[in-house]
Protein backbone atom coordinates (compact mmCIF):
# COMPACT_ATOMS: atom_id res chain seq x y z
CA UNK A 1 0.00 0.00 0.00
CA UNK A 2 1.29 3.71 -0.69
CA UNK A 3 1.41 6.15 1.93
CA UNK A 4 -2.31 7.31 0.93
CA UNK A 5 -3.76 3.95 1.64
CA UNK A 6 -3.80 3.35 -2.47
CA UNK A 7 -2.60 0.12 -3.98
CA UNK A 8 0.86 0.18 -4.88
CA UNK A 9 1.15 0.45 -8.88
CA UNK A 10 3.24 -2.48 -10.41
CA UNK A 11 4.60 -3.96 -13.70
CA UNK A 12 1.53 -5.67 -14.20
CA UNK A 13 -0.48 -3.13 -13.66
CA UNK A 14 1.14 -0.40 -15.60
CA UNK A 15 0.96 -2.93 -18.50
CA UNK A 16 -2.79 -3.85 -18.09
CA UNK A 17 -3.27 0.00 -18.28
CA UNK A 18 -1.47 -0.16 -21.45
CA UNK A 19 -3.20 -3.08 -23.60
CA UNK A 20 -6.81 -1.60 -21.88
CA UNK A 21 -5.49 1.81 -23.66
CA UNK A 22 -4.32 -0.14 -27.01
CA UNK A 23 -7.87 -2.04 -27.22
CA UNK A 24 -9.22 1.43 -26.44
CA UNK A 25 -7.52 3.59 -29.57
CA UNK A 26 -7.64 0.72 -32.20
CA UNK A 27 -11.24 -0.27 -31.42
CA UNK A 28 -11.80 3.58 -32.04
CA UNK A 29 -9.85 3.48 -35.03
CA UNK A 30 -11.88 0.56 -36.45
CA UNK A 31 -14.95 1.85 -35.88
CA UNK A 32 -14.71 5.88 -36.65
CA UNK A 33 -15.21 7.81 -39.70
CA UNK A 34 -14.25 11.45 -38.52
CA UNK A 35 -10.21 12.37 -39.17
CA UNK A 36 -10.51 14.35 -35.99
CA UNK A 37 -11.35 11.08 -33.95
CA UNK A 38 -8.58 9.23 -35.57
CA UNK A 39 -5.74 11.97 -34.58
CA UNK A 40 -7.02 11.20 -30.98
CA UNK A 41 -7.13 7.37 -30.75
CA UNK A 42 -3.77 7.75 -32.67
CA UNK A 43 -2.46 9.91 -29.82
CA UNK A 44 -4.06 7.62 -27.30
CA UNK A 45 -1.93 4.88 -29.35
CA UNK A 46 1.21 6.60 -28.15
CA UNK A 47 0.39 7.35 -24.88
CA UNK A 48 0.28 3.51 -24.42
CA UNK A 49 3.31 3.08 -26.17
CA UNK A 50 5.22 4.99 -24.31
CA UNK A 51 3.71 2.95 -20.94
CA UNK A 52 4.50 -0.28 -23.06
CA UNK A 53 8.03 0.50 -24.05
CA UNK A 54 8.82 1.23 -20.35
CA UNK A 55 8.22 -2.34 -18.92
CA UNK A 56 10.01 -3.26 -22.75
CA UNK A 57 13.90 -4.46 -22.53
CA UNK A 58 14.27 -4.10 -26.02
CA UNK A 59 11.14 -2.13 -28.18
CA UNK A 60 10.52 1.40 -28.48
CA UNK A 61 7.25 3.11 -28.15
CA UNK A 62 7.54 3.64 -32.38
CA UNK A 63 8.12 -0.55 -32.43
CA UNK A 64 4.18 -0.99 -30.45
CA UNK A 65 2.82 1.24 -32.38
CA UNK A 66 3.46 -0.19 -35.40
CA UNK A 67 2.36 -3.45 -34.17
CA UNK A 68 -0.96 -2.83 -32.38
CA UNK A 69 -1.49 -0.84 -36.02
CA UNK A 70 -1.01 -4.15 -37.77
CA UNK A 71 -4.58 -5.58 -35.89
CA UNK A 72 -6.86 -2.50 -37.12
CA UNK A 73 -10.12 -3.10 -39.02
CA UNK A 74 -13.04 -1.95 -40.19
CA UNK A 75 -16.00 -2.24 -38.17
CA UNK A 76 -16.53 -5.08 -36.23
CA UNK A 77 -13.93 -7.37 -37.12
CA UNK A 78 -11.79 -4.69 -35.30
CA UNK A 79 -13.08 -4.57 -32.47
CA UNK A 80 -10.51 -5.57 -29.53
CA UNK A 81 -11.04 -8.64 -27.65
CA UNK A 82 -8.65 -10.21 -25.32
CA UNK A 83 -7.49 -13.34 -27.14
CA UNK A 84 -8.66 -16.96 -26.16
CA UNK A 85 -7.24 -20.01 -24.71
CA UNK A 86 -7.72 -23.58 -23.45
CA UNK A 87 -6.20 -24.94 -20.46
CA UNK A 88 -6.25 -28.46 -18.81
CA UNK A 89 -5.96 -29.59 -15.55
CA UNK A 90 -5.74 -33.37 -16.17
CA UNK A 91 -5.41 -36.33 -13.81
CA UNK A 92 -4.16 -39.80 -13.37
CA UNK A 93 -5.34 -43.04 -11.27
CA UNK A 94 -3.00 -42.22 -8.90
CA UNK A 95 -4.14 -38.23 -8.24
CA UNK A 96 -1.70 -36.45 -9.72
CA UNK A 97 -1.34 -33.82 -12.39
CA UNK A 98 -0.11 -32.99 -15.64
CA UNK A 99 2.41 -30.61 -16.10
CA UNK A 100 4.31 -28.91 -18.58
CA UNK A 101 8.06 -27.13 -18.81
CA UNK A 102 7.31 -24.57 -21.54
CA UNK A 103 9.70 -24.18 -23.93
CA UNK A 104 9.88 -20.18 -23.92
CA UNK A 105 9.95 -19.61 -20.11
CA UNK A 106 10.91 -22.33 -18.52
CA UNK A 107 8.60 -22.41 -16.56
CA UNK A 108 6.37 -25.45 -15.60
CA UNK A 109 2.34 -25.18 -16.01
CA UNK A 110 -0.69 -27.49 -17.01
CA UNK A 111 -1.27 -27.81 -20.47
CA UNK A 112 -2.70 -24.42 -22.37
CA UNK A 113 -2.95 -23.21 -25.59
CA UNK A 114 -4.46 -20.59 -28.02
CA UNK A 115 -8.37 -21.56 -28.85
CA UNK A 116 -8.49 -22.36 -32.61
CA UNK A 117 -11.05 -21.47 -35.03
CA UNK A 118 -13.35 -24.93 -36.22
CA UNK A 119 -13.12 -26.30 -32.49
CA UNK A 120 -15.01 -25.96 -29.84
CA UNK A 121 -12.99 -25.51 -26.60
CA UNK A 122 -13.37 -28.92 -25.19
CA UNK A 123 -11.81 -30.43 -28.73
CA UNK A 124 -9.02 -27.60 -28.67
CA UNK A 125 -7.96 -29.25 -25.05
CA UNK A 126 -8.09 -33.00 -26.13
CA UNK A 127 -5.97 -31.64 -29.24
CA UNK A 128 -3.33 -29.73 -27.15
CA UNK A 129 -2.84 -31.82 -24.39
CA UNK A 130 -1.79 -34.84 -27.17
CA UNK A 131 0.31 -32.71 -29.12
CA UNK A 132 1.97 -31.10 -26.10
CA UNK A 133 2.06 -34.09 -23.81
CA UNK A 134 1.66 -37.04 -25.79
CA UNK A 135 -1.11 -37.92 -23.14
CA UNK A 136 -4.94 -38.72 -24.36
CA UNK A 137 -7.49 -37.15 -22.29
CA UNK A 138 -11.37 -37.60 -21.52
CA UNK A 139 -12.43 -33.98 -20.83
CA UNK A 140 -15.17 -34.03 -17.73
CA UNK A 141 -15.69 -30.39 -17.10
CA UNK A 142 -14.73 -27.07 -17.03
CA UNK A 143 -13.19 -25.41 -13.64
CA UNK A 144 -12.07 -22.24 -14.03
CA UNK A 145 -12.05 -19.14 -16.29
CA UNK A 146 -9.34 -16.50 -15.81
CA UNK A 147 -7.85 -13.60 -17.29
CA UNK A 148 -4.06 -13.67 -18.22
CA UNK A 149 -2.93 -10.03 -17.49
CA UNK A 150 -4.77 -9.80 -13.93
CA UNK A 151 -3.38 -13.14 -12.66
CA UNK A 152 0.27 -11.89 -14.10
CA UNK A 153 1.36 -14.75 -16.09
CA UNK A 154 0.84 -13.43 -19.59
CA UNK A 155 2.21 -10.26 -21.29
CA UNK A 156 -1.06 -10.02 -23.77
CA UNK A 157 -4.77 -9.43 -22.99
CA UNK A 158 -6.14 -13.02 -22.92
CA UNK A 159 -8.68 -15.37 -20.98
CA UNK A 160 -7.88 -18.60 -20.62
CA UNK A 161 -10.87 -21.48 -20.02
CA UNK A 162 -9.49 -24.37 -17.80
CA UNK A 163 -11.35 -27.69 -17.94
CA UNK A 164 -10.61 -30.96 -15.50
CA UNK A 165 -9.52 -33.89 -17.51
CA UNK A 166 -8.74 -37.36 -16.77
CA UNK A 167 -5.93 -38.98 -18.66
CA UNK A 168 -7.11 -42.70 -20.63
CA UNK A 169 -3.85 -43.59 -22.44
CA UNK A 170 -1.12 -42.32 -24.73
CA UNK A 171 2.52 -41.65 -23.22
CA UNK A 172 4.44 -38.88 -22.00
CA UNK A 173 6.38 -37.35 -25.24
CA UNK A 174 7.28 -33.39 -24.45
CA UNK A 175 6.18 -31.63 -27.91
CA UNK A 176 9.82 -30.49 -29.20
CA UNK A 177 9.32 -27.16 -30.08
CA UNK A 178 6.61 -26.29 -27.43
CA UNK A 179 8.04 -28.51 -24.04
CA UNK A 180 11.10 -28.41 -22.53
CA UNK A 181 9.71 -31.45 -20.26
CA UNK A 182 6.52 -32.86 -19.35
CA UNK A 183 5.74 -35.23 -16.56
CA UNK A 184 2.67 -36.08 -14.10
CA UNK A 185 3.39 -34.78 -10.06
CA UNK A 186 1.68 -35.46 -6.67
CA UNK A 187 1.76 -32.22 -4.08
CA UNK A 188 4.69 -33.58 -2.16
CA UNK A 189 6.75 -33.68 -5.75
CA UNK A 190 6.11 -31.04 -7.90
CA UNK A 191 9.05 -29.04 -10.10
CA UNK A 192 11.15 -26.06 -9.28
CA UNK A 193 9.96 -23.20 -11.52
CA UNK A 194 6.50 -23.22 -11.40
CA UNK A 195 4.67 -19.30 -12.22
CA UNK A 196 1.80 -18.08 -9.22
CA UNK A 197 1.07 -21.59 -8.51
CA UNK A 198 -0.90 -20.46 -5.44
CA UNK A 199 -4.04 -19.42 -6.50
CA UNK A 200 -4.98 -22.46 -9.02
CA UNK A 201 -2.63 -25.71 -7.87
CA UNK A 202 -5.05 -26.77 -4.44
CA UNK A 203 -8.23 -25.70 -6.77
CA UNK A 204 -6.55 -28.42 -9.04
CA UNK A 205 -5.47 -31.42 -6.85
CA UNK A 206 -8.87 -31.12 -5.48
CA UNK A 207 -10.64 -31.13 -8.50
CA UNK A 208 -8.41 -34.27 -9.31
CA UNK A 209 -9.47 -36.14 -6.37
CA UNK A 210 -13.10 -36.03 -7.05
CA UNK A 211 -13.66 -33.51 -4.33
CA UNK A 212 -16.58 -30.21 -4.85
CA UNK A 213 -14.94 -27.28 -5.95
CA UNK A 214 -16.75 -24.25 -6.94
CA UNK A 215 -16.01 -22.66 -10.58
CA UNK A 216 -12.45 -20.85 -10.45
CA UNK A 217 -13.30 -16.88 -11.57
CA UNK A 218 -11.53 -13.91 -11.13
CA UNK A 219 -14.63 -11.89 -9.24
CA UNK A 220 -15.33 -8.46 -10.05
CA UNK A 221 -13.02 -5.12 -8.46
CA UNK A 222 -14.15 -1.94 -7.34
CA UNK A 223 -12.95 -0.06 -9.24
CA UNK A 224 -11.04 -2.32 -11.80
CA UNK A 225 -8.31 0.31 -12.31
CA UNK A 226 -6.94 0.92 -8.53
CA UNK A 227 -6.58 -2.65 -7.56
CA UNK A 228 -4.90 -5.76 -8.15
Amino acid sequence: MTSQGRPAVGESDLRRWSEALAGIARTGLAFTQSRYEQERFEEVLHVAADMAAVLSSGWTPDDFVAEWMKSVGEGVPGYVTPKVAVGAVVGNDDGQILLVQRADSGVWLYPTGWADVGYSPSEVVVKEVREETGVVCEVERPIAIHDGLRRGFTTVPMYSMVFLCRAVGGELAPHPLECRAVGFFGPDNLPEGMNNSDWWLTHAFAAIRGAPVDFLFDPPRTPPWRTG
